[in-house]
């Protein structure tokens, strides 16, 4: 597989300061060590609203920072997506940021009205998620049914992104300061690969 080295980062908790922001940080660290390029987009600090609010029947004229953020995208050759779970899922920021900017005419496109799959936009983009937790990750994938990957995979993958890997790190509640070291190296040592 081809090496890719134009990296964007997405840290969808609304905190820089939380363990996602130094999971992200391990990563960003890792990586300038590898001379890959970087980018990152920290959700928490755009200024948009994350509700569509006319569903697809008119588009909502996006903010600055979802422009910028599409043009990061397009940029990117991997894609890191970093965030907690909360209520079994993703962040309502992170389907926000989803619903605004993966649009049509940027994130796919449906050439012929009978059509029903898209043209893929994005196509040739990787996909990693680095995702936090309270409860064990063994429980969440198997009893729960990998809701993460499999949400992810459709959204993203509507537009081409392919996900190729993710990781759980939890519990949270019950780790020690050296588990959260142990997790901060491993996110690390993605980034230097």
């Amino acid at each position: 597989m081809k090496s890719k080295n134009k990296i964007l980062i997405i840290l969808g908790h609304p905190l820089k300061d939380s363990f996602c922001g130094a999971l992200a940080q391990s990563y960003i660290k890792g990586a300038n060590e590898s001379s890959k390029e970087i980018k990152t987009i920290y959700l928490g600090d755009l200024d948009f609203d994350p509700v569509l609010r006319n569903g697809y029947k008119k588009i909502q004229e996006l903010e600055p920072d979802l422009i910028n953020a599409q043009e990061k995208i397009k940029w990117a050759e991997h894609i890191v997506l970093i965030y907690p779970t909360w209520w079994a899922t993703y962040p309502a920021l992170v389907k926000g940021f989803f619903d605004r900017i993966l649009l049509p005419s940027f994130g796919f496109r449906f050439e012929k009205e009978s059509n029903w799959l898209p043209k893929k936009l994005l196509k040739g983009r990787t996909l990693q998620l680095i995702i936090t937790m309270d409860g064990p990750p063994l429980l969440y994938r198997f009893f729960l049914g990998n809701l993460h990957k499999k949400i992810i995979k459709q959204t993203l993958g509507f537009c081409g992104i392919k996900l190729t890997k993710t990781n759980y790190f939890g519990s949270m509640k019950k780790s020690s300061s050296y588990q959260r070291k142990k997790w901060l190296d491993t996110v690390y040592s993605f980034g230097k690969k």
